[in-house]
């Protein structure tokens, strides 16, 4: 089944044969079936090489996926929330294509710079002078 390709959205698809699935035991709950059946995945995707993203997702992704990128840029996840292999299997390409998705909004647009409204300034500069008189009230106490 690691041959099904990932659909990101209309305009980016994984083939099948850059994904690379394991089943490994997981831990918690489940009883025996723990015991017996490799039930947790882990999605290996060489995002690096992969000539299904552009290069702008692939700079925002190396960003994006922190800790779950390796050194050679291969993208590792892994999930064991639920108790069949075809959920966590189902989990965990859908976290990928949740990141990719990530990767591939645009930028958001640069910030305008603005000035402080005059009122603004007054009331900053009232309430600085306003501590200022508090402070100078702690001070020694002449005598007449």
């Amino acid at each position: 089944m690691a041959s099904d390709p990932l659909y990101i959205d209309d305009r980016i698809v994984i083939a099948g044969w850059e994904l690379t699935e394991s089943f490994v035991l997981a831990s918690g709950p489940g009883g025996q079936n723990v015991n017996k059946v490799a039930t947790a995945v882990e999605l290996r995707f060489d995002l690096r090489n992969s000539p299904s993203l552009n290069e702008r997702i692939k700079s925002n992704a190396s960003r994006i996926f922190g800790s779950k990128l390796t050194k050679d840029g291969v993208v590792v996840l892994f999930s064991a929330r639920f108790r069949s292999q075809d959920r966590n299997r189902d989990d965990v390409r859908e976290k990928l294509r949740d990141l990719i998705t990530k990767a591939n909004e645009p930028p958001p647009p640069p910030r305008k710079k603005t000035k402080p409204t005059r009122g603004s300034v007054e009331r900053r500069l009232k309430a600085k002078s306003g501590r200022g008189e508090v402070k100078k009230m702690r001070g020694k106490i002449e005598s007449d």
